[in-house]
């Protein structure tokens, strides 16, 4: 046969093939039905293993074989997704809802960030808040959570990534700690300037103090002045506060120059990070299970099974519903060696049907789930320019 004759044939195939595939579909409905009736799970591991093996059995070859499984997984899991649909349909969720209303109650609440005043965690408290809230700083990030989940606050602002230095891990971890939710998030664009005493001068320095973040967002800067020794801190702004409490002329600190203003210390120097457009994302965290109504981002924790194509059927559900992944984060399981928790976040709305959808099926398929939160983001038109 000619190339034509080949691809009129593979043609014809392929038409069985969709007809037959849809024909299956309106079979998986019926059995999705049936398991809504009997209360009985979507996935039934030991009946798809046992089909696999029964399909691999059919094929001709080893390549054949191989590509059996991939396709016959692919359409399994294109079935359970038609039957995690049924099940929203009928009302499931996955540990929704959430309490919700048109805007986050903000007038006279209760906030805790970490660190001192003047660090970005306070100006991200400042900036996501205003002047409606009443502020309070603490020693630790663990001391944020906790102060949520005895009722001593009622909301705390963590940092969880900066866009040169990446993704603030711990805090990724206190999310699986605590029984609290994301209802926010803010951008603070970071700037740090050079501090030191009034009086002081650059060629006089020989100790910088910074948080380990900000001495490697300056790491340049800092490298051009290898005499200086590097010493780290809790946050930027303790540093500022330990400089202007050492009264030493030879000890400098990186932070802001608002925690510069604060302490009593002169700007040394400026430009002086890696980045320009350096900016760090800040949560604004509830023990509340709490949402906007305009909620337009959703953020989840869930852990796989550890064998091959797990995290990818995971994702699927993301794909095949239309939705947008906007991070993707992992973290070892204490314990458990090679092992991962993930920490994804994607576009969408609790009450929209394909989120719903997506959810379900992590939920279904997941060794462990959890919604983080569902809330509204505007980034690039939040970021503090000044």
């Amino acid at each position: 046969m000619d190339l034509g004759e080949i691809r009129k044939e593979i043609d014809e195939i392929d038409k069985e093939l969709a007809e037959g595939f849809q024909r299956r579909m309106e079979l998986c409905r019926q059995v999705g039905e049936y398991k809504l009736e009997k209360g009985l799970k979507v996935l039934d591991r030991g009946r798809e293993k046992e089909k696999l093996a029964s399909l691999e059995a059919m094929a001709d070859s080893e390549f054949n074989r191989f590509g059996l499984k991939e396709m016959f997984t692919q359409i399994m899991g294109t079935s359970r997704k038609l039957q995690y649909r049924l099940m929203a349909e009928k009302g499931a969720d996955a540990g929704l809802p959430f309490e919700t209303a048109a805007s986050l109650p903000k007038k006279g609440a209760r906030v805790v960030y970490q660190g001192v005043p003047g660090a970005y965690s306070h100006a991200a408290s400042v900036q996501f808040f205003g002047g409606q809230a009443r502020l309070e700083n603490v020693r630790t990030w663990d001391d944020a959570m906790k102060a949520l989940c005895a009722g001593n606050a009622d909301y705390a602002v963590l940092p969880i990534e900066n866009s040169s230095s990446g993704s603030v891990s711990e805090v990724y971890d206190l999310l699986v700690k605590y029984d609290n939710y994301i209802v926010g998030e803010t951008y603070v664009k970071v700037d740090h300037v050079l501090l030191g005493l009034p009086g002081a001068e650059l060629a006089g320095i020989r100790n910088v103090y910074s948080h380990p973040q900000g001495l490697m967002q300056c790491s340049r800067y800092l490298d051009e002045h290898r005499d200086w020794e590097r010493r780290s801190t809790g946050n930027t702004a303790l540093s500022a506060k330990e400089v202007k409490a050492g009264n030493d002329p030879s000890c400098a600190a990186i932070a802001s120059e608002m925690a510069g203003e604060i302490y009593g210390l002169q700007v040394l120097d400026r430009g002086i990070m890696n980045s320009r457009g350096n900016t760090t994302r800040f949560l604004v965290i509830s023990s509340r299970k709490f949402c906007e109504k305009a909620a337009n981002k959703i953020s989840v924790c869930f852990e796989t099974r550890h064998e091959d194509g797990a995290l990818y059927y995971m994702l699927s559900h993301l794909t095949y519903n239309g939705l947008n992944m906007l991070k993707l984060e992992s973290r070892p399981i204490l314990g458990r060696p090679w092992e991962f928790r993930f920490f994804a976040d994607f576009e969408g709305n609790i009450h929209e049907p394909a989120v719903k959808n997506a959810l379900l099926g992590i939920l279904e398929e997941a060794n462990y789930f959890r919604v983080l939160g569902n809330y509204y983001t505007d980034k690039g038109k939040n970021i503090n320019e000044n």
